[in-house]
């Protein structure tokens, strides 16, 4: 229950300047529901944000998963609704045929169990920025 794990988020310039600020908040739905999604393949991350490539950024992130419950088929009966049965981050496996590209994916119900603790992709001019603005509000 304390696993502790490196992930990665890809989103925009000005959503990271957000998570750094402000931490993580959860998406309303997706295949695992709300929650946020991260995962521990990074290449999985640079396939976000959808189209925006250009304004990319990749955060790396310390995870505590804490109970997770495992999602390896679409139409699982928690597919949705793992928080309500107790379970702190849903998982999706590699090659389990729920994610096209085939990478692991992890939804976290709870933004507080996500730290950002680095960038480690961020368009030229931003990612000096980025890391100073995550320097101050690591303290």
């Amino acid at each position: 229950m304390g696993q502790i794990f490196t992930m990665y988020h890809g989103t925009t310039v000005s959503a990271a300047e957000r998570i750094i600020r402000n931490g993580f908040r959860q998406s309303a739905d997706g295949m695992l529901g709300r929650g946020v999604y991260v995962s521990r393949d990074r290449y999985k991350a640079a396939r976000y944000p959808l189209g925006e490539n250009y304004e990319q950024v990749i955060l790396k992130l310390r995870v505590r998963v804490g109970k997770v419950k495992r999602v390896d088929y679409k139409g699982h009966p928690l597919q949705k609704t793992w928080h309500e049965r107790g379970y702190n981050t849903a998982w999706v496996p590699k090659n389990c045929g729920m994610v096209k590209s085939g990478s692991e994916e992890n939804c976290v119900w709870d933004p507080k169990r996500i730290k950002v603790i680095g960038v480690v992709k961020a368009p030229p001019g931003s990612l000096q920025h980025l890391q100073q603005l995550l320097s101050h509000y690591r303290r």
